[in-house]
């Protein structure tokens, strides 16, 4: 997300190389997903810039390739996950967690099938899975089989919490286009590692965004009273706003827990002038 178009000139410099822009937005946020090596692995060398552009304390949540989640199915994926592996090794202890975001049509009885693939992997990453097939939230059998299984293997739940979304109908054409993309998807908000990750998408209104993030919130500031230390992706649906949205949610919760470190600072972005 660190090349989109409408931060440029208002949280990043502008014009700037793709190859600094990452180090830019790392002034604003201190995690990102990578949602881009779901379409494709990386090259190495690609990574290793990322690598470079971040504090060794910056974290990624980076995608499994469908190619692995969607299209095999965690299936015959030996040398699909060892080229992965490979390319992202650069990251090193910025790798948070691999996110393996597994497809609606993966039910209940496919979990044997994610309980094979999770015993298989190495213990040098952490796991986090998000699952979209309603009975994982509607059937309490279900979800003790799926909490089972990653409690098993030390890997996270990802809850991807539409749910302030799906209030009432679009109003602007990004609503419109999300409206028939992303998944609906009840509410969850129960950890099962120290690393909590959670996804959360808004409004294009700011203050419909806020009061849909109350509960996370509460729920952020009590994981970190635990001693959890959790990673939250605020979105909206033209994610115009998201970088200042972000720190926002990071500010309301560091009110309720003042312990928490403040996010970096930002470089000041140049006003655009005529001369």
């Amino acid at each position: 997300m660190w090349t989109h178009r409408s931060w440029q000139g208002r949280f990043l410099p502008h014009p700037l190389p793709s190859h600094e822009r990452l180090r830019h937005y790392a002034g604003w946020c201190n995690a990102v997903e990578g949602n881009t090596t779901f379409y494709a692995t990386p090259a190495r060398d690609t990574v290793a810039s990322w690598a470079q552009q971040t504090d060794p304390d910056f974290r990624f949540v980076v995608k499994l390739p469908k190619l692995i989640t969607h299209e095999r199915r965690l299936t015959e994926i030996d040398e699909p996950l060892r080229e992965f592996l490979a390319a992202i090794e650069p990251l090193g202890p910025r790798a948070e967690a691999l996110w393996v975001q597994l497809p609606g049509s993966f039910a209940p009885g496919d979990v044997p099938v994610l309980a094979r693939f999770l015993r298989r992997l190495s213990d040098s990453h952490r796991y986090a899975v998000e699952v979209r097939h309603p009975a994982f939230f509607d059937d309490p059998r279900s979800a003790r089989l799926l909490e089972g299984v990653l409690t098993a293997a030390a890997a996270e739940w990802v809850p991807f919490d539409t749910t302030a979304f799906f209030q009432s109908p679009p109003t602007s054409d990004a609503e419109r286009e999300a409206w028939t993309k992303k998944p609906r998807m009840p509410l969850r908000s129960h950890a099962l590692t120290d690393r909590p990750i959670v996804r959360y998408l808004g409004r294009d209104d700011t203050a419909r965004t806020v009061e849909g993030w109350q509960h996370w919130v509460d729920v952020t500031a009590g994981w970190l009273r635990e001693g959890r230390s959790p990673t939250v992706f605020i979105h909206t649906p033209d994610n115009a706003d998201a970088p200042a949205l972000a720190r926002r949610f990071h500010d309301e919760v560091r009110a309720r827990v003042p312990g928490l470190a403040p996010l970096p600072q930002p470089v000041p972005v140049e006003p655009l002038t005529l001369f």
